[in-house]
């Protein structure tokens, strides 16, 4: 048997286990991938790329490669109820394209998932400390105290694999949770549910028809617009009480289910694929058991109204990466990694309440306590969620409080209000510089940032605390005046910052520790360092 060392093992290759061996080779640290399938998804699956993270990729710089393998944007938050698309009781509103604008140097996106992976996986195999492996099979993942070890099998044999660590993003029905004994809690399955996939030209339907996502009462079901042209899909039900299977589903079923929900019984359709899958709103009761983690539908499941479960465990994978590098490059003692579970636990229970929420939308239309206007209202009005997707943060040993209380908006789940305050994402501000216009957040990561009004003086004290601590900090001066390199008239207030201040940034692009008007100091910074990476 082969052997093989790596400092972390992901076990997944969907887009939460790409994206975490993506973001741990941007901070340094090797990687093994395994997926048991041959290559990347066939079927759409997911579809909606939140605000957060086409600005995580945007720091990967692939959101050019997203837009182009993606829906046009302009098409993307209409929502549609009715019948069916043809009936006369369809109904098609549609969000403000603009609503993402001020906050954000990116905005909401719609790619479906097939697509999304080719992406992720071409900029994987493209990290020199990355490996990819699809079609390899792992069992015997154990926890053998200093590290994981794992049996991989694959066309070329059989592997032994020896890790520090290892992240299952291996989804909703985890083998390595399973094994690890980690509970999940939540309601009981919502629905069992199957997606036809298939082709047709819908083009002889009005745009006022055309919507991303419909809900149609007759017979019960959603359509999705995959790719803006010719690829659809709709998703329908089952009861497994009244005998129903996925068998049920044969190809003459499928074709009926397609014309019935456009509303054409003779139309032309090719069925691409099916496949069933449970409505479920689930979360695991810990995302860790000694040195392996729980990312993505392994740790969490939501229902696919609002389109926020994958971007949830992306984002798990991001706020995983740099904690699991500064422990592995020895810049943070390994009590930093308890925070993953501290930080990460209550965002994803809270965001699979808000799916179950709009799921409810969606039943109450369907058994009929919901008109349709009153149905689109609400479905139209949820799909404005940067509350949610922006306006979350961590209370966590690795975030140094500064006493200053958190926003309050009035609909928390819509209205997204800046801050940084510590354990918020540091807010976006467009700044001028001598190559044209960059945001803040283009300043960020895979390190330590720190920003500070342009003569603060607290360049020299981040200068020396990298130095003293052997953390990697890049300092920005901007300038509210034009007289230094970067500038903004307004920034610093955004930020909640004096003259004199400060805030440093933590590799995730959260705020770890503020200082509004403090005198800069060494000592307050590597106190800060200390504390947000769990050394003393």
């Amino acid at each position: 048997m082969d052997e093989l060392d790596v400092e972390v093992l992901v076990v997944g290759g969907g887009p939460v286990g790409l994206s975490a061996s993506i973001e741990l080779s941007r901070h340094g640290i090797s990687t093994l991938l395994v997926e048991k399938h041959a290559g990347t998804s066939i079927f759409p699956k997911a579809r909606l790329i939140t605000t957060r993270t086409m600005e995580i990729f945007r720091a990967w710089g692939i959101v050019a490669d997203v837009e182009r393998a993606g829906m046009p944007r302009e098409e993307f938050l209409a929502v549609g109820v009715g019948s069916s698309l043809s009936s006369d009781d369809f109904i098609r509103s549609a969000a403000a394209i603009e609503r993402d604008a001020p906050q954000s140097p990116t905005y909401a996106y719609l790619c479906s998932q097939d697509h999304l992976e080719v992406i992720l996986r071409r900029l994987a195999e493209s990290m020199p400390s990355a490996q990819v492996s699809y079609g390899a099979t792992m069992t015997g993942l154990r926890d053998v105290g200093d590290g994981v070890e794992a049996v991989v099998e694959d066309g070329r044999g059989r592997t032994l694999v020896r890790a520090r660590y290892a992240v299952a993003a291996d989804g909703a029905k985890s083998g390595v949770r399973e094994q690890l004994g980690i509970e999940v809690e939540g309601p009981p399955t919502l629905g069992h549910m199957i997606s036809i996939m298939f082709e047709a030209d819908l083009s002889f339907l009005p745009s006022e028809r055309r919507a991303a996502l419909s809900f149609l009462r007759n017979p019960p079901c959603a359509v999705e617009a995959v790719d803006g042209g010719r690829r659809w899909m709709v998703q329908t039900g089952y009861e497994p009480e009244d005998g129903g299977s996925p068998a049920d589903f044969t190809p003459q079923v499928c074709l009926d289910a397609v014309r019935g929900a456009v509303g054409v019984p003779g139309l032309p359709v090719d069925i691409l694929g099916v496949m069933p899958w449970l409505q479920q709103a689930k979360v695991a009761t810990g995302f860790q058991k000694g040195r392996i983690f729980l990312a993505g539908d392994a740790a969490h499941v939501a229902t696919p109204q609002g389109g926020f479960g994958m971007n949830c465990g992306i984002q798990d994978a991001h706020n995983l990466a740099w904690k699991l590098a500064a422990v592995l490059h020895g810049t943070a003692g390994p009590y930093l990694l308890d925070t993953y579970t501290a930080e990460r636990h209550p965002i994803a229970a809270r965001t699979v309440d808000e799916s179950l929420n709009n799921a409810l939308i969606t039943f109450h239309m369907m058994e009929g306590h919901l008109s349709m206007t009153e149905a689109i209202e609400q479905q139209a009005g949820r799909r404005s969620s940067e509350g949610l997707v922006l306006g979350f943060h961590y209370e966590s040993a690795a975030v140094v409080a500064d006493g200053t209380p958190a926003p309050e908006p009035e609909d928390p789940y819509r209205a997204y209000l800046p801050t940084a305050r510590p354990g918020h994402r540091a807010p976006h501000a467009w700044l001028t510089g001598e190559d044209g216009r960059i945001s803040t957040l283009d300043l960020l990561g895979p390190r330590f940032t720190l920003l500070t009004p342009a003569g603060s003086g607290w360049l020299q004290a981040a200068k020396e605390a990298a130095e003293s601590s052997g953390v990697a900090i890049a300092a920005v001066e901007i300038s509210a005046d034009g007289s230094g390199g970067l500038t903004s008239p307004t920034w610093a207030g955004e930020y909640g910052l004096e003259e004199s201040g400060a805030v440093l940034v933590r590799p995730d692009g959260h705020v770890g520790w503020r200082s509004c008007a403090g005198q800069p100091s060494q000592a307050e910074l590597l106190e800060a360092l200390d504390t947000i990476l769990a050394r003393s």
